[in-house]
């Protein structure tokens, strides 16, 4: 595994299992969080990147 699937892993387990979303803007909402808790936690910063959505097509 990649360290991005180890994270994701790490994530899933304590954060957002066992939980239901209606929508995939729920699930992101939690993932975010989820992220953000573990930072705290473990004394690290996050940062949000906003990637464009154009096409160059």
């Amino acid at each position: 595994m990649n360290r991005i699937e180890l994270e994701w892993q790490q994530l899933k387990k304590p954060e957002i299992s066992g939980q239901m979303f209606d929508d995939e803007l729920d699930l992101a909402y939690a993932v975010i969080d989820g992220i953000d808790a573990r930072g705290e936690r473990n004394n690290y910063r996050t940062e949000r990147f906003k990637f464009n959505n154009y096409s160059s097509s």
